[in-house]
């Protein structure tokens, strides 16, 4: 009966890893090396997905996670996350899988979880709705009673802060699977509104370090063609690809931060949190070194502390929720780092 259920998780949910493929995806070819990078990068976020499904169980699926090579576990822990949350949204009398794996093993990759989260909610009809109103604190007053009783449980337990960071998920899924809607023709998402938007841009802005072969100035065309008011938020977003991800050389990244004038401090700021999110797990790598050197003007540690810092004392201001807050607060230490080299 086991098997059963792993093969009909397989044949229902399974993603084939030629999706992560630049040919498959339509993606815009460049270099040999960086395009092979980028391809592995999607894989072993699949291979993730692929072993989540398989093995929901924390202690079989860690131990599948963790025979990755350290600088590309997170990928791969954010792809467990997906399939943990899909099989939460999708099992009524078993949701509390994503909230052990936080509290386990999962705990040093909780950025990449709440963004794997957000792949889960692309692929649930009622995904979206119900984890804004989990997050806000709210119920949604659009959702009938059994709707909500068809919703994974999180409730109560989303972090005020970083469960921002599932938008983000769901902003790169889209821009990933579907460019031409979302990067080519700007597409508004659907059922967001508010502030919810710009995290949706931040992780549109990753998806384009893919889409855009990691390439300056595709990347830059692309942006440009947005409304201004979503710029620096997809810029943020690649700054973070890049810092994280990586695949380029110091030159590349050199180019990067000229081509995103005026906004050098949101790339900034989403390298910085790169950083972070690998600082995290003791993980640093040298490509995530450079890109802070360049775009953070300091090394990967430093960068990452300064999140640490701006998180204390760290509340709600007006309309601006804690997690944007936040980000304020990283990017004005960049802007005064600019100021006072």
């Amino acid at each position: 009966m086991v098997s059963f259920l792993k093969w009909l998780r397989k044949r229902l949910f399974g993603i084939s890893l030629q999706e992560a493929t630049f040919a498959k995806r339509g993606f815009l070819e460049g270099d040999a090396g960086l395009r092979q990078r980028l391809e592995q990068i999607g894989q072993i976020f699949l291979l993730g997905y692929q072993a989540a499904l398989n093995d929901d169980r924390p202690e079989g699926l860690v131990r599948q996670l963790n025979a990755i090579e350290i600088e590309l576990r997170g990928f791969a822990f954010e792809g467990a996350a997906m399939g943990l949350a899909l099989l939460d949204g999708l099992t009524p009398w078993k949701r509390n899988r994503v909230q052990s794996f936080l509290k386990g093993a999962g705990s040093e990759y909780a950025y990449m979880v709440y963004v794997g989260v957000g792949w889960a909610l692309a692929r649930l009809p009622w995904g979206i709705e119900w984890y804004l109103a989990q997050l806000n604190k709210t119920l949604s007053a659009t959702l009938s009673p059994s709707h909500r009783e068809r919703c994974w449980g999180m409730e109560g337990d989303i972090d005020p802060v970083l469960g921002w960071l599932a938008l983000d998920g769901y902003g790169f899924h889209q821009g990933y699977f579907d460019w031409r809607r979302y990067i080519q023709e700007m597409a508004i998402p659907p059922r967001l509104s508010g502030y919810a938007c710009r995290v949706f841009d931040q992780g549109l802005g990753r998806s384009l370090w893919f889409v855009k072969g990691a390439d300056v100035r595709r990347i830059h065309h692309a942006i440009e063609n947005f409304s201004p008011s979503r710029r620096a938020d997809l810029w943020s977003g690649v700054g973070l690809a890049c810092a994280y991800a990586g695949g380029v050389e110091r030159a590349v990244i050199e180019a990067l931060q000229v081509a995103a004038q005026p906004y050098w401090s949101e790339l900034s700021q989403g390298a910085a949190f790169a950083a972070k999110s690998r600082q995290r797990v003791g993980n640093l790598t040298a490509h995530t070194e450079v890109a802070c050197q360049v775009l953070c003007a300091m090394s990967a540690e430093a960068a990452a502390g300064i999140t640490d810092r701006m998180l204390e004392d760290l509340h709600p201001d007006g309309a601006n929720p804690a997690y944007e807050v936040w980000r304020q607060r990283i990017q004005a230490q960049f802007v005064a780092v600019q100021v006072n080299p």
